[in-house]
C-alpha cells in the first residue's frame, strides 16, 4: 500500500514588492493572456491579418473569459446563494453577515467556454470579416496553454482540490483545512500568514497540522494534461493540414479538454452545484459532455483538405 508524501502546501499570497503584492493567481491569469497573446501573433502572420484585429481579439477574449467564467460560477454552482445577493455577482464584496471585501471568488471555466463561443461570433462578424469557425479553430490554440495557467493559480490558491487519498501523489493543503480565521484562533497568533506557518512548521501545533488530510492536487493533474491537449492542438495547425478543416480544431480542442475535465472531476471535491439532483456525476461532468458531444459533431462533420494551388 502506497502512502502520500508529507507535503504540506502553504505558498504565500504573492510575489510581495514591499509596496504590493503581487497574487500569484493573478499572475497566473497574465501569463496565460500574454503568452495567447503571443501564440495568436504569429498565427496572424502566418495568415495574413493584420495586428491591429488581434488587439481587439486580445480585449474580446480577456473580457467574454472572465465575465462568462463569473456568470458560469453564480449560474451554474451557487446560484441559490447569488440569487439573493446580485450585488455581488459583479462586485468584489460581501454585505452580509457583514461588509467584507472577498475578491471574485468563483470562476467556472465552463461558462468562460460558451461566453468565448458567444464573443467570437461578434468578433468574427464585426471585426474579422471571416467566418466563426476560422477564428474558434484558432483561438483554442491559445486558451488550451491558457488552461495550463489557471489551473496553477489555483493550485496556489489551494482551491479546486481533491478528495482524501493515501496515493503518493497526495498534498496537504493547509489554507484548504483551514481559513484565515481558523489559522488565527486556533493558534492565536493575530496575524494569519504568521498562524499558516506555525501550523505548518512549529511542533507546539503538531495537533492541528496532523488535522490536515492529504488530498488529490487535482489542479495540477488538470494543468499536466492540459500541456498535452496544447501540444496536440498547436502541431496539428503547425505541422498538418487541419487547419483547412472548418471546424476541425475547435471540435478537437473541445473533446479532448471536456475529457479531462470528466476524468479528474472522478477524484474532485465536490464544487457544488446540481449534481445532488441529478446524481451519478458530478456538477463538472454533466456540463463537460454536451461540450464533447458538440465537439465530435465539429470533428466528424469539418470540411476535407482544400488542396492549395501554387
Amino acid at each position: 500500500m502506497t502512502h502520500a508524501l508529507n507535503i504540506v502546501w502553504n505558498p504565500s499570497e504573492g510575489i510581495d514588492l514591499g509596496f504590493f503584492v503581487i497574487r500569484y493567481y493573478s499572475l497566473m491569469f497574465v501569463v496565460a493572456f500574454g503568452l495567447g497573446w503571443y501564440i495568436m501573433k504569429n498565427i496572424f502572420e502566418r495568415e495574413g491579418e493584420s495586428i491591429e484585429k488581434l488587439d481587439s481579439l486580445f480585449i474580446w477574449t480577456v473580457l467574454a473569459t472572465l465575465i462568462g467564467a463569473r456568470l458560469g460560477h453564480v449560474l451554474f454552482y451557487d446560484w441559490e446563494y447569488f440569487r439573493n445577493h446580485l450585488l455581488e455577482i459583479f462586485l468584489p464584496f460581501r454585505f452580509s453577515p457583514k461588509f467584507e471585501f472577498t475578491g471574485f471568488q468563483g470562476l467556472a471555466s465552463h461558462g468562460a467556454a460558451i461566453s468565448i463561443i458567444i464573443a467570437m461570433y461578434f468578433y468574427s462578424k464585426n471585426v474579422l470579416k471571416r467566418p466563426q469557425l476560422w477564428i474558434l479553430d484558432r483561438v483554442v490554440i491559445p486558451v488550451a496553454s491558457g488552461a495550463i495557467f489557471v489551473r496553477l493559480g489555483n493550485f496556489f490558491n489551494s482551491e479546486i482540490v481533491g478528495k482524501e487519498t493515501t496515493s503518493v501523489f497526495g498534498i496537504r493543503f493547509l489554507r484548504d483545512k483551514f481559513s484565515p480565521a481558523d489559522a488565527v484562533n486556533a493558534t492565536q497568533i493575530a496575524d494569519p500568514k504568521a498562524a499558516y506557518h506555525a501550523i505548518a512548521t512549529d511542533p507546539k501545533f503538531s495537533a492541528l497540522l496532523e488535522q490536515v488530510p492529504a488530498k488529490h492536487p487535482t489542479q495540477l493533474y488538470e494543468a499536466f494534461c492540459y500541456i498535452f491537449v496544447f501540444a496536440i492542438l498547436f502541431f496539428m495547425y503547425w505541422k498538418t493540414e487541419a487547419r483547412l478543416k472548418s471546424g476541425y480544431l475547435f471540435g478537437l480542442f473541445l473533446v479532448l479538454l471536456f475529457t479531462v475535465r470528466i476524468v479528474v472531476e472522478s477524484v474532485k471535491e465536490s464544487q457544488g452545484g446540481f449534481e445532488n439532483e441529478l446524481g451519478l456525476l458530478s456538477t463538472g461532468q454533466w456540463l463537460s459532455i454536451p461540450f464533447i458531444l458538440i465537439g465530435l459533431y465539429f470533428v466528424f462533420t469539418a470540411e476535407k483538405p482544400v488542396k492549395l494551388e501554387h
